[in-house]
């Protein structure tokens, strides 16, 4: 597998992005805003994440996904490495992620890959998005916040 830069002349992996975040509004404004990384193996895109600058020394790791068929791999966990080595490379101090309180498992990976809880967005989900949006059973309401010093 390999991660790198998506190219200019490229589709953004839509479908996979959308995994991330259902709206389609948001995904295209991160896309615009941030520095989009695939992951590909085979000639295939599997996994996805974007680097977008939130404050001069902070940047947000955004629209995290890996294709449904791929997840369990390991391949998530590579993704969030990367994203804060290419942070680290470029100079900032600071590394964020938010996620739906109902993310169990997202939650536990970006422990484990080093980010704190910071706080949380209560009602977030419920402000941004028209249509309600359930995971693990559970409706996401709150983003969690987490970082990393870098």
């Amino acid at each position: 597998m390999e991660i790198r830069v998506l190219n200019e002349n490229e589709q953004p992996p839509m479908e996979l992005l959308l995994l991330a975040d259902p709206s389609r509004k948001l995904v295209e404004e991160y896309m615009q805003r941030g520095q989009c990384f695939v992951a590909e193996a085979a000639d295939r895109i599997i996994g996805v994440y974007v680097l977008l600058r939130t404050r001069p020394e902070t940047v947000e790791l955004v629209n995290l996904a890996v294709d449904e068929n791929c997840q369990g791999k390991g391949i998530g966990k590579q993704l969030v490495n990367h994203a804060i080595h290419q942070a680290k490379l470029l100079g900032f101090k600071t590394i964020e992620i938010g996620t739906g309180n109902s993310g169990v498992g997202q939650l536990a990976l970006y422990q484990k890959c080093g980010f704190r809880i910071t706080g949380i967005d209560r009602d977030f989900f419920v402000r941004h998005y028209n249509e309600k949006i359930f995971e693990n059973g559970i409706q996401v309401v709150d983003m969690i916040r987490l970082s990393q010093d870098l």
